[in-house]
């Protein structure tokens, strides 16, 4: 198990994802971004926000000018202590300011702006109003890419956290399922995934029975019993960067039948990953996977998407979806995950990290696919 904390992302590196993202932009026809607290803004200067708050703060980015940071005075000390600072201007406001009014010396009025997906609408209206005449995209939909092609730093520390997510399902598998509750192994999973250098845990599904029939079922007080099948769906950051992997396990002997769609699952899941290689589609992906499902006759049981990408958050773009034609380039990471889910019976899924290589694709987990049987 790798334990060693990678070296942080030097401000050269935050500068330079500060310049593409003005050049991509540019580039898509927009005039200009602005970025709010959230994880674009972490990714491009390394500041983190230190709580929610009301106060605007904007990192506007535009061809040809330099990256300017619109924060509260009262947060600036911790804005200027951020990896990427050296690359900013700060223009500081103070509470009876009006803040927006900073950004229109830097942004051409009526052009056509990109602006964080998780804005507050409280900020995106005021900047409608003081940048008249503006159009606004959202950063997804204008620059997709922004943050989905990974370099190799970034991809050691993926591979680092999808390592630790393996960790933990290894240990997972030897406690006590049988009479306990949901939560109760939510819990363990959750206590694993920090134990094994985890930061953050974003989510520990655990389905059991019927409840594995929903994707996103929240662990509840269902008492897990001897014959169900359950969904184990977990992951979060280590290093700031993302884990999310999913297996399907028996406790005790399972019947023929979900031996039969828990092997349907494995051959679609294998399927997606083979698909995986540069000048492929994200929904080339999905397609590979999808139809080992509907031959095996449980198309209308396969209910999601197969996959999303994965970084600094564990959720976002590209996604592997019919209808998304973009081709998938080496450093791409993102999740295959097909699964059946049969509504007030039993659920399956299998997923694993994928990063797009030069020549194919990589899983980074490593555990095994096989139906395990638990107690």
């Amino acid at each position: 198990m790798a334990t060693e904390t990678p070296d942080p992302f030097t401000p050269a590196e935050y500068e330079s994802r500060m310049r593409r993202a003005a050049g991509n932009a540019q580039a898509a026809g927009l005039d200009g971004l602005i970025v709010t607290p959230g994880p674009d803004m972490e990714w491009l200067t390394g500041y983190r926000v230190p709580a929610v708050t009301e106060r605007a703060t904007m990192l506007v980015l535009a061809a040809g000018r330099e990256p300017v940071l619109v924060v509260p005075a009262l947060e600036a000390p911790d804005a200027e202590e951020a990896p990427g600072a050296g690359a900013l201007t700060f223009e500081g406001w103070r509470d009876g300011q009006d803040p927006y009014q900073l950004v229109v010396p830097l942004l051409p009025l009526g052009g056509r702006l990109g602006v964080s997906d998780n804005a507050w609408a409280l900020h995106l209206l005021h900047l409608q109003r003081t940048l008249r005449g503006s159009a606004f995209d959202s950063l997804t939909d204008a620059l997709p890419m922004l943050r989905a092609v990974k370099d190799q730093a970034e991809l050691a520390r993926l591979a680092a956290a999808a390592e630790a997510a393996d960790a933990t399902y290894e240990e997972i598998k030897s406690v006590r399922f049988a009479g306990r509750r949901e939560n109760e192994v939510a819990a363990d999973l959750a206590a694993l995934l920090l134990g094994h250098g985890h930061s953050q845990v974003d989510f520990t599904v655990v389905g059991s029975g019927p409840n594995g029939a929903n994707p996103h079922h929240e662990a509840g007080e269902r008492v897990i019993e001897e014959g169900d099948t359950v969904v184990l769906d977990f992951g979060g950051l280590k290093h700031g960067y993302g884990s999310d992997t999913t297996r399907t396990v028996s406790v005790g002997e399972p019947s023929a039948e979900v031996r039969e769609a828990h092997d349907i699952v494995r051959r679609a899941q294998e399927a997606g990953c083979a698909a995986v290689r540069p000048g492929a589609t994200c929904q080339d992906i999905d397609r590979a996977a999808r139809a080992v499902i509907d031959e095996a006759g449980y198309g209308e049981y396969f209910i999601h998407r197969t996959g999303h990408g994965i970084g600094v958050t564990t959720h976002e773009p590209p996604y592997m979806i019919e209808g998304e034609t973009r081709e998938l380039v080496p450093g791409m990471c993102f999740s295959v995950e097909p699964g059946i889910y049969l509504p007030g019976r039993f659920g399956v899924r299998i997923e694993d990290i994928v990063t797009v290589t030069e020549t194919g694709g990589e899983r980074l987990n490593k555990t095994s696919r096989d139906l395990v049987v638990v107690h």
